[in-house]
Order: structure tokens, then C-alpha cells, then sequence
């Protein structure tokens, strides 16, 4: 494997300077229908999102999810999170997610595809496995959002592990996991406008 397709060790990545992440001011919860539609005219206007589920985790052995919880969609300026057990949020949801034409870009997606395809009924179109893009450049490693940030920004993706394990089914969502969940859609955009901006060098 050349030295350019070297992926970075979590030593490397941890002495990189910090990836610029979304603040709350451009994060927007959407929790009711009047909230969804306004998300939905504003995303249906762009060529790709950045794109992530968040469920909330089973502990217990043969514990079925029933998740998705919360969807994520990005562009590369603002995230918006939808609450998936309010309906007309749902409904939404399902049709940004079923709509053609529109790049869904983001990282581990099977098992997400698996989810969405039994919660919301619907058959996600234009799934992006930036993973998959990865390797047909020439990264052998498997490509997670820190690497990819590393790799492309020579800078460090953050991820609170105290987020990533919350209650995602709560009726109230944190600062922390609006935080977290925003930001894996918005380092997926990120990510997948630079692989189109540097196509040659990557």
C-alpha cells in the first residue's frame, strides 16, 4: 500500500487540530409537520446531504431496535434532525429519503438502510457509502468519519461516546446529542464535497 493510502493511527489523529463542527445556531430540530416541511423546501433545493441515523441502543441479548429514533440530514452550511415517533415528522422523513436525484452521503449505511427500509416503509434512494468511495481509491482499511476527516482535513472528528450510547427515543433531545448527531451528517457532506473537489489527488 503506497504511503498516500495510508490511513492514520488514533495517536496520529489525536494530536490533529480540531474539526470545525456545526454549532446550535445552525442546527435545526424538527419535531412537528409545520417544522418537517420547512426542512423538506429547504433540502429538496440541494444536489446531495449528508446523511445518519441515530437509534436508541439495545442492551439486553435478542433485543430488537426499533429504530430509527432520529434522522439526520446536512448540507454543507446547517443540519436538520428529525424526531421519527412524531407522524407527520416521519412521513417527511420517508419522502426525503424515498425522493430520486438526490445524493444521500454517509458512513456504516447497511444497517441504517435495514431500519429505514422496516420503520419508514420506504426504500432509500441515492445511498452514498463514502466507505465504498474510499476504497475504490485505494484505502484498504475500512474508512470511518474520524479517518476520512483525518485523511481529507488533516484535522480530528470528535465524537462524544456518551452521545453516541444516549436514549435517541427520548421525547426531549440534549444539546450534546443535537450536537453529535448533526455533526456526523455534517462531516459526511463535508467529506463527500471534498472527495468531488480533489477527484484527481485522493
Amino acid at each position: 500500500m503506497s504511503e498516500h493510502h495510508r490511513v492514520p493511527d488514533k495517536d496520529t489523529i489525536d494530536q490533529l487540530p480540531p474539526f470545525e463542527r456545526l454549532g446550535l445556531d445552525r442546527i435545526t430540530l424538527v419535531q412537528n409537520g409545520p417544522q418537517a416541511h420547512a426542512a423538506f423546501d429547504h433540502l429538496v433545493t440541494q444536489s446531495a446531504w449528508g446523511f445518519d441515523t441515530e437509534s436508541k441502543p439495545t442492551f439486553k441479548v435478542g433485543e430488537a431496535s426499533d429504530g430509527p429514533h432520529v434522522l439526520q440530514l446536512a448540507t454543507g452550511e446547517r443540519a436538520w434532525v428529525f424526531q421519527l415517533h412524531e407522524p407527520e415528522c416521519r412521513a417527511v422523513a420517508a419522502a426525503l429519503l424515498a425522493r430520486e436525484g438526490i445524493v444521500k452521503a454517509g458512513f456504516g449505511l447497511g444497517d441504517d438502510r435495514r431500519r429505514i427500509v422496516h420503520k419508514l416503509g420506504i426504500e432509500p434512494q441515492g445511498i452514498l457509502e463514502l466507505n465504498t468511495v474510499f476504497r475504490e481509491r485505494g484505502y484498504r482499511k475500512d474508512m470511518g468519519v474520524k479517518a476520512a476527516v483525518a485523511v481529507l482535513f488533516k484535522q480530528r472528528f470528535q465524537k462524544s461516546k456518551k452521545a453516541a450510547t444516549s436514549n435517541w427515543a427520548n421525547a426531549r433531545l440534549s444539546e450534546s446529542q443535537l450536537v453529535y448527531a448533526a455533526n456526523d451528517a455534517y462531516a459526511a457532506m463535508r467529506v463527500w464535497d471534498q472527495l468531488q473537489d480533489s477527484c484527481a489527488h485522493v
